[in-house]
C-alpha cells in the first residue's frame, strides 16, 4: 500500500461531483478524511456514505473535510449525491490512477471471479498532509463512529495544553 502512517499523502488532482478539480494540497491547515469505495448506489456504498452523511455535523464539528472517492463518473456521482443528500464532495477517479497509487485499487474476488477493483479504505490526513491513519478492508458497521473518534483523539494530542 502506498499510504503509509507518518509520511506525506500522495497528492492528487481529481474532478469533483461540479466538475470542478480539486487537489488535495490545497486542504493543508485542515483535517481530512478520504473514503474510498467501489461504486455508488451499491448497498454497502450507500450505507458508508449515508453514514458519514448522519454524522456530518461532528466531522464538521471537529473542522475535518470529508471526501468520497470513486471510480464513477461526475455524472454518476451527482445523482448519488442528491439521491441521498451527501453534504460533502465526492471525487471521481474515472481510470483509477489515484486509486491504485494510494495502492486501494487491488484485486478482488466475488463469487469465484477476480478482478480487479476498489479496497474499501479510508483515510485521515493531518493538517500537515501527512498519514495519519488507514483504515483498510473496511466493513460499514461502526466504522464511521470509529472515524470519528480517532480523529477526535488525534485533534485532542494536537492541541496545546491549557496554560494554569
Amino acid at each position: 500500500m502506498s499510504l503509509v502512517v507518518g509520511r506525506m499523502a500522495p497528492n492528487f488532482t481529481l474532478p469533483t461531483d461540479t466538475g470542478e478539480p480539486l487537489t488535495l494540497k490545497s486542504l493543508r491547515g485542515q483535517w481530512v478524511v478520504v473514503f474510498c469505495y467501489p461504486q455508488d448506489d451499491t448497498p454497502a456504498c450507500t450505507a458508508e456514505a449515508c453514514a458519514f452523511r448522519d454524522a456530518w455535523a461532528d466531522f464538521e464539528d471537529m473542522g475535518a473535510v470529508v471526501l468520497g472517492l470513486s471510480p464513477d463518473s461526475i455524472a454518476r456521482h451527482q445523482r448519488f449525491k442528491a439521491r441521498h443528500a451527501l453534504p460533502y464532495t465526492l471525487l471521481a477517479d474515472e481510470d483509477h490512477r489515484v486509486l491504485e497509487k494510494w495502492g486501494v485499487w487491488a484485486p478482488k474476488k466475488l463469487y469465484g471471479r477476480e478482478y480487479m477493483g476498489v479496497v474499501r479504505t479510508t483515510v485521515i490526513i493531518d493538517p500537515a498532509g501527512r498519514v495519519a491513519r488507514v483504515f483498510d478492508k473496511v466493513k460499514v458497521a461502526g466504522h464511521i463512529e470509529a472515524v470519528a473518534a480517532e480523529l477526535r483523539q488525534r485533534i485532542r494530542r494536537r492541541r496545546p495544553a491549557a496554560i494554569a
